[in-house]
């Protein structure tokens, strides 16, 4: 149980206010019965310990996905200054860009009803997944850095996809600030077979239905035309490339961070001024990840294409599978937002939480400028996915961010004790969802009952004004590593 002091702002607005050395109050967004199930756990301590860090602005904030993680809670978000903050690898987290990208097609679940359990066999023949799945692509040293560099680009400039893929991808899919020289050797080689695999743990790819449409005129904009669309949702990150760099950054800030010119409340929360060269190193290392991960997405979606139009067998254009977004939420980012009354550049770390720009915003590719970003929300794997559009109001409140799914409530251990005697994939069967996983120990951690009730945690961001609801996806095939 937490001890530290909550007082209710209004329906969905928590406030830390400062002790000790707190430079800023902590905010969290969430209901009652969410906060009480957030005061049991050490998520609300992380949230005031992200406020002692220097050059931190307005507020430290939590979504209502909040739950414990290494140094941020994971649903955290914090903003520094850019030129007197810090940047924390704990604020970012160690699968570095782990993200979400959504697709959608031109089928009807009327016409792959039958197909969705041969659908997913073949996804889980054609795309490597589970704990250090490797690519049959083994990258050459220079090619990796070029990767590295490139981000998504790479993939699409070797037949991975194409150039619109790119418009539709966040940043485009290329952090600019990455350079491999500040990457170790150990990260290169783990990135080198991973590139086009998804992974394990709570990542997935998902065959997705749309099941009810809340904003016609946004979720035509997105592509989602209709009910009963077909669609497919991709979950994974930078892999143990990212994992790699993450560790290697941590080892170096916690060596150095014995005698830093501020307290550090949690020696998680190791970090580098970013003006100092190592945060720049930081930086650029975190942004190669972010990077590798993006390819990672664009191959993956490319696979899926593929591997749709060879089970079906069907035509691409028969199929129309198409990029409506692709988000991160594993990253720190230099972005600009209105600070006491002028525009402020700030190192937005997102741990856990997704990007979410409101309409005429100048990152927004051209296609969403007058409606807003596309903000993709999974659940878990009995559940399916929300798609939401960013507003006014995070801009304001949040410097641009909601939540970026449902966010656990128990730890894999405790889920692996309450699924005891249980079969996942029946149950999951049960719900007329087809799962396919490299092991029974991975259905069992990533247990639906494992995390919060995702339209709890929507609604919150929905009724806060931070993200508006465009539509539901329901999950009818889920491959997992």
């Amino acid at each position: 149980m937490s001890d530290i002091r909550v007082e209710q702002l209004d329906e969905f607005r928590w406030i830390i206010p400062p002790t000790g050395g707190m430079r800023v109050p902590g905010i969290i967004y969430a209901d009652e019965r969410m906060m009480k199930r957030v005061e049991k756990d050490e998520s609300l301590n992380q949230v005031a310990n992200v406020a002692h860090l220097p050059g931190i602005i307005r507020h430290s904030l939590a979504m209502p996905d909040i739950h414990w993680g290494y140094g941020f809670p994971i649903g955290g978000v914090a903003a520094f200054d850019a030129e007197e903050g810090i940047i924390s690898p704990g604020g970012v987290g160690y699968d570095i860009n782990c993200g979400v990208r959504l697709m959608v097609t031109n089928l009807q679940f009327g016409e792959i009803k039958n197909r969705v359990k041969d659908l997913i066999i073949a996804l889980f023949r054609d795309i490597p997944a589970g704990v250090g799945s490797e690519s049959s692509l083994k990258l050459s040293v220079d090619e990796e850095k070029r990767v590295l560099r490139e981000g998504a680009g790479w993939a699409v400039n070797r037949g991975y996809g194409s150039s619109a893929d790119l418009a539709t991808t966040e940043d485009g899919g290329r952090m600019q600030a990455a350079d491999p020289s500040c990457v170790s050797e150990r990260a290169i080689e783990r990135g080198r077979r991973q590139l086009g695999t998804l992974g394990s743990g709570n990542h997935f790819l998902e065959i997705e239905v749309v099941e009810e449409i809340f904003d016609r005129k946004v979720a035509s904009t997105f592509g989602l035309m209709a009910e009963g669309q077909v669609a497919v949702a991709i979950h994974t990150g930078s892999r143990g490339f990212g994992y790699q760099v993450c560790d290697d950054y941590l080892a170096r800030m916690v060596k150095r961070g014995g005698k830093p010119d501020f307290p550090l409340p949690d020696r998680q929360l190791a970090c580098a001024y970013i003006a100092s060269d190592e945060g720049k190193e930081y930086m650029a290392a975190m942004a190669c990840a972010a990077n590798y991960a993006w390819a990672n997405r664009q191959m993956l979606m490319h696979r899926t294409k593929q591997t749709f139009e060879k089970t079906l067998q069907r035509s691409p254009r028969e199929i129309g599978m198409r990029l409506v977004y692709d988000v991160c939420h594993n990253i720190a980012k230099i972005e600009e937002f209105p600070v006491d009354g002028r525009k402020k550049k700030v190192c937005v770390h997102r741990k856990g939480a997704t990007r979410a720009l409101p309409p005429q915003h100048p990152a927004l590719p051209d296609v969403y400028r007058e409606v807003g970003q596309p903000v993709l929300i999974p659940g878990d794997m009995g559940t399916g996915s929300y798609v939401l559009v960013g507003t006014e109001k995070a801009f304001e409140e949040t410097f641009g961010s909601t939540c970026h799914g449902a966010g656990r409530v128990m730890s894999r251990g405790r889920a692996m004790k309450a699924s005891r005697n249980r079969s996942i994939a029946t149950e999951m069967a049960g719900r007329g969802i087809v799962v396919m996983a490299a092991g029974k120990k991975t259905l069992s951690e990533e247990m639906p009952e494992a995390y919060k009730n995702i339209e709890e945690v929507v609604n919150v961001v929905h009724r806060a004004g931070l993200s508006r609801k465009v539509a539901r996806l329901r999950a009818v095939g889920c491959i997992k590593g």
